[in-house]
């Protein structure tokens, strides 16, 4: 239809046209004014506590301790479970998160700002790999990082952040392509870049020494740091194409360890949900799928934007990290997801595929014609509480999701 075509040429334009630049970090509570006492924003679409998953119950009652609602892991559970914590989903926050994707007022939050639209978009700080909060972990070693994220580096990037006036992500983004990362599962690439550009400003704002060297070993020990940069990217370049009369273009793709859930333009905030597949892949020596907990987390918005599974082809070294394959195997990937995509970005390119433009703009349409459902790189967690990530792998979004939203598109178009 003629309508859908014109109004998928308006997303795809608005995704392309966006400028998002990193320039904050501040306490939730600052940056999201809604955001309540004893409510707590998660990953995926929207649950209920009775059908939270072991490391989203885990990764709740560790943050509700964090947040002091509760003096220890039992008690945060049973308070978790009277229903005295409102559980939302960042996605309606303007906010994203990693795997279980916990986002509470005192957290500090990265902001990215869309300068071509005016609108924003946040982000917790990434914490390492490992036992983390967003795998599930919730012991002392993790609320003391935390609070160390909280206290020190936080305040640290945001002043650094406001001295520069900004890091523009879509060249930084464009280079990390070229230098093997996908945005994803490797992020080696562009979290070096960012800290070659932010490390002159901590330099000038962090007088004390020792704690600019924790800072900048923090950042540059980490290579899944820019992860969590490019999610709140994501979400500030698909937000300006959301609620486009006519559009089967996705703005959103999501999981919370239980059902998967996406977004399209043309109906507007509408969820789509199906039950959440599980991801194939590595897992780490002394783990199997066995352990596996369902896929989760709002990091598929990076495929949202054609990065992620959708750039494998520039990151081959990242398919023998999720067991995807051989090298080659990166291109048929990409390739793929090109069928189920409207455009190729013309300023991310990948140098292996002769520099064509990652494919961006999931159509639903496509997908349901095709059978081809999208790729996303994904973490593994263990499907219990408090242990954390045990692997990596692919996951594919669930079919019904698409078909959902294909004919919820033809009913507001009155198409039979």
């Amino acid at each position: 239809m003629r309508i859908i075509e014109e109004a998928n040429r308006e997303a795809v334009r608005r995704l392309f046209d966006g400028d998002p630049v990193l320039v904050d970090v501040a306490p939730a509570a600052e940056l999201i004014p809604s955001l309540g006492e004893r409510m707590l924003l998660h990953a995926g679409p929207p649950i209920a506590w009775e059908r939270m998953c072991g490391p989203m119950r885990g990764a709740v009652a560790g943050a509700v301790v964090f947040e002091g609602w509760a003096p220890d892991l039992e008690a945060a559970e049973a308070l978790a479970r009277s229903g005295a914590v409102a559980f939302r989903p960042n996605h309606d926050f303007g906010a994203v998160g990693p795997m279980t994707g916990m986002t509470t007022r005192s957290m500090p939050l990265m902001v990215v700002e869309n300068r071509r639209f005016g609108n924003r978009a946040y982000c917790a700080l990434n914490e390492g790999l490992g036992k983390v909060m967003r795998f599930g972990g919730n012991d002392a070693e993790v609320l003391a990082r935390l609070a160390w994220l909280r206290d020190v580096l936080g305040p640290a990037l945001g002043e650094a952040l406001r001295a520069s006036g900004g890091i523009a992500l879509k060249p930084l983004i464009a280079r990390g392509l070229a230098m093997g990362d996908e945005m994803h599962q490797r992020n080696v690439a562009c979290t070096s870049l960012f800290l070659r550009q932010i490390a002159p400003w901590l330099a000038r704002t962090v007088s004390d020494r020792e704690r600019l060297a924790d800072i900048l070993a923090f950042i540059g020990g980490n290579d899944q740091f820019f992860l969590n940069i490019a999610m709140a990217m994501g979400k500030a370049l698909t937000d300006p194409a959301r609620s486009i009369e006519g559009s089967s273009v996705v703005t959103a793709m999501c999981r919370n360890g239980t059902d998967f859930g996406i977004r399209v333009s043309g109906t507007g905030d509408t969820w789509f949900v199906a039950p959440v597949e599980m991801p194939q892949g590595l897992y780490f020596p002394g783990f199997s799928e066995a352990d596996a907990n369902p896929d989760m987390g709002d990091s598929a918005i990076v495929e949202t934007v054609g990065l992620g599974g959708f750039a494998m082809a520039a990151a081959p070294a990242v398919v023998g990290f999720v067991g995807a394959g051989s090298a080659a195997d990166a291109a048929v990937f990409t390739r793929s997801m090109s069928e189920i995509t409207v455009a190729e970005n013309p300023e991310w390119t990948i140098p292996s595929l002769d520099f064509a433009g990652v494919p961006t703009g999931i159509d639903v349409r496509l997908v349901v014609e095709t059978g081809i459902a999208p790729a996303i790189n994904t973490g593994i967690a263990h499907k219990k509480p408090g242990i954390g990530q045990v692997g990596a792998g692919v996951v594919r979004a669930p079919m019904a999701c698409f078909t959902q939203a294909v004919r919820a598109l033809a009913e507001r178009l009155g198409v039979t």
